[in-house]
């Protein structure tokens, strides 16, 4: 059973090895059996752009998620929220940006979560923490931005993440946020006890149960996000292919204080998924975009989209969701210009 087992995840490691190592000949090859080179320029980029980075983070969403879903198998939630609310409240705070991390979700999947840590008793701040990291980042995210946009963008956007969510569960404390949420997670947060709703922990799973576990959470996520990643690529690859390179270094050049503020307003309509907005963030910065602006724009249309914006509104009260945007914003703001001053 386990030889069979084996065989089969050797098989398809060995399929998707061989795929991701001539994507980038098939990409030409199929760009070109459709367009001239020479002649239909930018449309043979565009497309060869979105077969390559369509097939390419495909390969990778599909290996990744399944590796760490294979991981998280004996995952304890139950004890993760215990232990988050033992912990000092700065730990506290970092350890729920980091779980934000490693969670695969996009800004609206991570709203139920949000809900349930917050009938736990999870403290509101270190919830937020969460609710802000987990859209921004993920593991399966990190590891593309590493192989398409290199270590030291990957490892600044990965701590811009993390440091969202702290300065945001500092923020949403101070201000006592928990009061501003809708009754019925008031009543659970006053209700409710750390050790209530307890349940016995998961029994651990066998490697054949964990590969199940693993096989239906990688088909959910893709089928979930797939669409994104080719909207997302498909942006990528109209920009890429056709907008000249002069138009972003003429509109948001450095020395337009305006650049930033006017990227972040332009990413809230665009409702994606982290993992698909990285090929748009690789054709912005090799279009000239700076690197502040760029990270402006794309941490709004991960964190900041209008479909969670309508989602929140029936969790959180009027003064806590505009608290919530005004933060988001005045963050991203922040971060664009500061990088823009100083990269």
């Amino acid at each position: 059973m386990y030889a069979k087992y084996f065989l089969k995840i050797s098989a398809a490691g060995l399929v998707l090895l061989l795929a991701y190592l001539y994507i980038d000949e098939f990409a030409a090859l199929a760009s070109a059996a459709v367009f001239d080179k020479n002649t239909d320029k930018y449309l043979y980029e565009a497309l060869s752009f979105f077969i390559y980075d369509s097939i390419k983070i495909l390969i990778l969403l599909t290996a990744l998620v399944y590796v760490m879903a294979l991981i998280r198998a004996n995952l304890n939630t139950l004890k993760v929220r215990n232990y988050l609310i033992a912990k000092k409240r700065i730990l506290g705070y970092l350890l729920g940006s980091l779980f934000g991390a490693i969670t695969p979700f996009c800004s609206c999947s991570s709203v139920p979560l949000f809900i349930g840590f917050t009938s736990a008793r999870i403290p509101v701040g270190i919830t937020m923490s969460f609710l802000i990291t987990s859209p921004i980042l993920n593991q399966v995210a990190i590891v593309l931005m590493f192989g398409i946009l290199g270590f030291k963008i990957t490892l600044l956007y990965v701590v811009l993440g993390i440091l969202c969510g702290i300065l945001g569960g500092f923020f949403f404390d101070a201000i006592k946020s928990e009061r501003f949420l809708h009754d019925f997670l008031v009543n659970s947060l006053k209700k409710n006890s750390p050790s209530s709703g307890q349940s016995m922990p998961a029994e651990r799973k066998g490697l054949l149960q964990r590969h199940e576990f693993a096989k239906n959470e990688t088909l959910t996520i893709v089928k979930r996000v797939y669409k994104w990643i080719f909207i997302g690529v498909a942006v990528g690859a109209l920009i890429h292919g056709f907008i000249p390179e002069d138009f972003f270094l003429k509109y948001t050049s450095r020395d337009n204080l305006l650049a930033v503020p006017f990227a972040v307003f332009m990413g809230l309509p665009l409702y994606t998924n982290v993992v698909g907005i990285i090929p748009i963030m690789e054709t912005l910065i090799t279009k000239g975009l700076p690197i502040g602006t760029t990270f402006a724009f794309c941490l709004s249309s991960v964190a900041a989209s209008i479909p969670e914006f309508i989602l929140l509104k029936q969790v959180m009260k009027w003064p806590m969701l505009i608290s919530f945007y005004f933060f988001l914003f005045a963050v991203f703001i922040v971060i664009g210009i500061t990088f823009n001053l100083f990269l």
